[in-house]
């Protein structure tokens, strides 16, 4: 085996000078992770104490044996056997498609280090756990969840996370991360959200998650602690994590609990194999492709779901909604759990034929009276049982009287067709009283309806990206285009843009960027958050355009920002 030295020396001199029988830069990256791991060069004496490379999490030492160590044997000079190793993907001798490190490494020796050296727990004469001589390739893993828990003299017996989580049976004691049944990331992607998650436009994170999970890959180990720490922090990037931290992911999941929201997350199993998330997937693409097996899939095992889990199951019939899931959600609504009784009444107002929606109906014209110009309106003096099995609810927001707060859902949830006139001219009418509790509630029966009429009418009377979502994409950015023409720089405008649907295509990226021209003529510092958004969702094809739209410095932040995405989607397709 070739010494440092030698490999050193033929680096520095070229191997036009100093030739060298096979790769250099795969032999220089193995020998790298030898000595950061503390294991010896084969062939060099190994001491019977010596921790072996490539343990890792895999918990090969005991708990009842301690092995002494001081600094690592083999460590590169000055190297502190505490410090936190990390191996970029882009390692010369790597698997330059994966992003993994050294192709062929042990999954452990992959990724962080072993649970007993973030215990930091100290052995006899100051030596150091099972595993502390083992140093990390990838981030080592945080050490919230993997301590071992209780302190107390030498022997006394620990209950470690990993000991509880093997007795729930999510890890097996002695065993090392399993090995992976999906190719990673290519190392360029993975470079890539090494970069976002280290900083560099953080807030494109949930998209290339979304993107790299559409590939049906995962990400390497050596981001995953970061990664699963984000998770912590941010649900919203969640939805993905299941199937893109792959089955180390979940295996680390089990060992820390500040991790196990994983273990929630879809990951690719069956209805049948499946936990909660996963069925949900499972529904969702089964509701898709054939809605009535979807609905009879879920009738057939309603009663033996969990509560929580009804109520998400109930969500994923909106989907393909018609009469035909009528008979099944009328009977939701008597559920003992309100989160179902309420998802269930979300989903028939959207049906105007059914009977719940018929009901409303009769509420409404118990509560308004239209005459001429004019609307007359009484509010409900009561909230009944009737009412409240149909998604009313009797207690109001705090700041909304009841009798306001009963009216507002009546009115939502009435069809709005059993006004009797189109909502144009409905809002020129007068309303007496009760005139912005009426109005307001129209706005709410629009989303909740997805009306696109009512949608267009309400949006010029309270411009909220609520009402958007009743719009088609291509509709959607038409009427975000004018209102961006139309109004000033503010914090409605900026909440509207947010609510558009991405991409943007050309007409509304065009209108946005003369904005921004214009804007950075007399307020430059007010700029930031539409810049940001413009890069974050503006079609990333577009790059070109806003290149060549101006010259101005947040136009050519915009069009950096865009360049960035577009680069992001190349190297996801590799």
């Amino acid at each position: 085996m070739t010494g440092w030295d030698d490999l050193t020396s033929t680096a520095l001199v070229g191997t036009d000078r100093r030739p060298y029988s096979g790769d250099l830069l795969e032999a220089a990256a193995v020998e790298t992770v030898r000595r950061r791991a503390g294991a010896p060069t084969p062939g060099a004496p190994t001491p019977g104490e010596h921790a072996h490379a490539g343990e890792g999490l895999g918990d090969a030492a005991s708990d009842e044996h301690l092995r002494p160590s001081g600094k690592s044997r083999g460590a590169a000079p000055g190297a502190d056997p505490d410090s936190e190793h990390e191996l970029s993907g882009a390692v010369p001798g790597g698997d330059t498609d994966s992003g993994e490190g050294l192709s062929g490494a042990a999954p452990a020796e992959e990724l962080g280090a072993s649970e007993d050296r973030g215990s930091g727990e100290r052995g006899p004469a100051g030596g150091r756990a099972p595993g502390e001589g083992q140093a990390t390739v990838g981030r080592r893993v945080p050490v919230e969840g993997l301590v071992t828990l209780g302190q107390g003299a030498p022997g006394e017996e620990r209950v470690t996370v990993r000991r509880r989580a093997a007795e729930e049976g999510r890890v097996t004691v002695g065993q090392g991360a399993p090995g992976e049944e999906r190719a990673a990331v290519g190392r360029r992607a993975a470079e890539r959200l090494r970069r976002i998650l280290d900083g560099e436009h953080e807030r494109l994170l949930p998209e290339w998650l979304a993107a790299a999970a559409a590939t049906g890959r995962r990400v390497p180990p050596y981001v995953l602690p970061d990664l699963l720490e984000r998770g912590r922090r941010d649900r919203s990037i969640r939805v993905h994590l299941g199937v893109l931290a792959g089955r180390r992911g979940r295996w680390l999941a089990g060992l820390n609990p500040a991790w196990d929201y994983l273990l929630d997350e879809p990951t690719g199993e069956t209805w049948e194999l499946g936990g909660a998330a996963d069925r949900r997937a499972h529904l969702s693409a089964l509701r898709a492709a054939d809605p009535g097996r979807a609905r009879e899939l879920l009738e057939s095992t309603w009663e033996q779901e969990a509560p929580d889990d009804r109520a998400r199951f109930v969500e994923v019939l909106a989907e393909r909604l018609s009469m035909a899931d009528e008979p099944f959600l009328e009977r939701a609504l008597d559920d003992r759990r309100r989160e179902v009784r309420q998802a269930a009444a979300n989903l028939l107002t959207r049906l105007p034929e059914s009977r719940m929606s018929r009901r409303m109906a009769e509420r409404l014209r118990a509560c308004v009276t239209i005459g001429g110009d004019v609307i007359a309106v009484e509010a409900p003096a009561y909230c009944d049982k009737d009412m409240e099995r149909d998604g009313i609810r009797q207690k109001p927001p705090r700041g909304i009287g009841e009798r306001a707060w009963w009216l507002q859902q009546i009115i939502a949830r009435a069809p709005l067709s059993a006004w009797g006139h189109p909502p144009a001219r409905l809002l020129a009418m007068k309303i007496p009283d009760w005139d912005a509790d009426v109005k307001s509630a129209w706005v709410r029966a629009a989303v909740l309806q997805r009306d696109p009429e009512w949608a267009r009418a309400m949006f010029g009377w309270d411009p909220i990206a609520d009402l958007l979502v009743a719009l088609p994409p291509e509709e959607q950015q038409e009427l975000a285009a004018r209102f961006v023409a139309e109004r000033d720089l503010d914090s409605q405008l900026i909440m509207v843009l947010g609510g558009v649907s991405s991409p943007w295509g050309e007409g509304l990226a065009t209108a946005v960027l003369r904005k921004i021209v214009k804007v950075n003529a007399t307020q430059p510092w007010n700029l930031a958050e539409l810049v940001k958004l413009a890069g974050e969702h503006i079609d990333p094809a577009l790059h070109e355009l806003a290149e060549d739209f101006s010259p101005a410095e947040p136009v050519q932040k915009v069009a950096a920002l865009l360049r960035f995405r577009a680069d992001m989607y190349k190297e996801l397709t590799r």
